[in-house]
């Protein structure tokens, strides 16, 4: 079994969680004995690769296409100027200059003449310029590589998906990591969600992270149920149990790790801050994260005094992030929206109590866990104060917490994964 993978990151170069999952994702499907071919429009070094896992760069693959072809390939595809900036996961601030309608395009085929095409592999200002001209290589690479399945993730490559199918007839899935009414509520970018709705539409099965997440696909995007299954993530363990670190002062920590977005609840994680202190002052609150909340939340921290005992510690990655785990005594997600979650899981790996909304997936997979509502506040900081008092209930939660966590491994959710690929391939065994 070979399947063509398409993401838009990988560690060590990771924004959020999708790299991380990828990572987990490919390591169990390999460890199930599945060949990878793994695109990215750029790689910059360090990315792990193996014997039966190869790594591609868009940028680095040239194609030949006449200009008919050209065209019928973009006719697939819809080009946007983008007049701010642009990260995975766009909210109602972002601002967007159209051209022409969803599926068609007026740009010169001289536009497109190079046949190799320059990524920057980040979520700049021509992120969307950038998700076309991905497509365009993936029908190059669909049409010259040997695979039996497609996999997409997100809706920054199901364009790239839908190419990959339509040049080489195999059958396409794929992953919803998140949806546009995660990231922006109400307000969703209607581009966004045109673009996932035809990778939804296009696919030959839907793979969702949560149940939560499979209930938006078939009621917000009009998918057929009988055509999206739920395979939640898992977490990655090392093979050395790491000892938990000696902080460099003596008060309780408590962490909110990721990106500091409206996603995420970040203002409900100061807010809940600011009434702890209210109660104690041997305990300190960490920030680790950056987004378009950023500023907002340094101010309110500021505007309630609490700044002494409230620390910004900016994007963390790689061996910075077990590093905060293990420096900490209590973790929070008190997400608005979160399609699963994976935060929560690391943390409990590393031994931490995990204080989790009930608005995210991976509520539904965890026992051993403080489950709040987001908005709630009062319930928030009673459980952070809760467990920073007492003992015994912070122990209850991290030796059973770490125990249930062994049982989320990507080995389980990689089988899951084969075996849709395996129906797919053979849909009458």
């Amino acid at each position: 079994m070979r399947v063509l993978m398409f993401g838009w990151e990988f560690p060590p170069h990771i924004t959020g969680g999708l790299g991380t999952a990828c990572q987990g994702m490919t390591r169990g499907l390999l460890r199930q004995g599945v060949d990878l071919i793994f695109v990215l429009p750029k790689l910059f070094g360090g990315e792990e690769e193996s014997r039966r896992m190869r790594l591609l760069s868009a940028e680095e693959v040239g194609f030949v296409m006449s200009d008919e072809e050209m065209q019928q390939h973009l006719a697939h595809i819809r080009i946007v100027g983008v007049n701010s900036f642009l990260h995975p996961y766009l909210n109602v601030e972002d601002v967007f200059s159209s051209h022409d309608r969803l599926f068609g395009v007026n740009y010169s085929v001289q536009h497109w003449s190079q046949r190799h095409f320059t990524f920057s592999g980040s979520y700049g200002a021509s992120l969307l310029e950038e998700v076309a001209r991905y497509a365009l290589v993936a029908a190059a690479i669909g049409a010259r590589e040997s695979f039996d399945v497609i996999h997409a993730h997100d809706w920054l490559t199901y364009l790239a998906g839908l190419a990959a199918k339509r040049v080489s007839g195999k059958p396409l899935v794929v992953h919803v990591h998140a949806t546009e009414f995660d990231r922006s509520g109400e307000n969703v970018n209607q581009l966004v969600y045109d673009i996932e709705r035809a990778g939804m539409q296009g696919a030959d099965r839907i793979i969702t992270v949560s149940h939560r997440t499979r209930e938006t696909v078939i009621e917000r995007y009009g998918i057929s149920p009988d055509k999206v299954e739920t395979v939640h993530n898992a977490v990655e363990f090392a093979s050395e149990r790491k000892e938990a670190l000696q902080c460099p002062f003596p008060e309780k920590v408590v962490t909110f790790l990721g990106r500091v977005t409206f996603q995420k609840g970040p203002d409900y994680f100061v807010e809940a801050a600011y009434k702890v202190l209210q109660k104690m002052d041997n305990v300190r609150f960490v920030m680790a994260g950056s987004g378009d909340m950023l500023n907002r939340m340094i101010r309110r921290v500021a505007a309630l005094g609490i700044g002494t005992r409230f620390h910004f510690a900016g994007f963390l990655q790689g061996s910075e992030v077990d590093r905060m785990y293990r420096m900490s005594d209590v973790y929070v997600m008190p997400s608005v929206s979160e399609p699963f979650g994976i935060t929560p899981l690391e943390a409990m790996r590393n031994g931490v109590p995990v204080i989790i909304s009930k608005q995210s997936g991976v509520a539904e997979v965890l026992k051993y866990a403080l489950k709040v509502d987001f908005w709630d506040v009062d319930a928030m900081a009673d459980a952070i104060y809760g467990l920073l008092n007492y003992g015994a209930l912070q122990h209850f939660f991290q030796e059973h917490g770490q125990e249930e966590v062994t049982t989320l491994k990507w080995d389980a959710a990689a089988l899951r994964i084969k075996e849709i690929y395996e129906r797919l391939v053979n849909p009458n065994n």
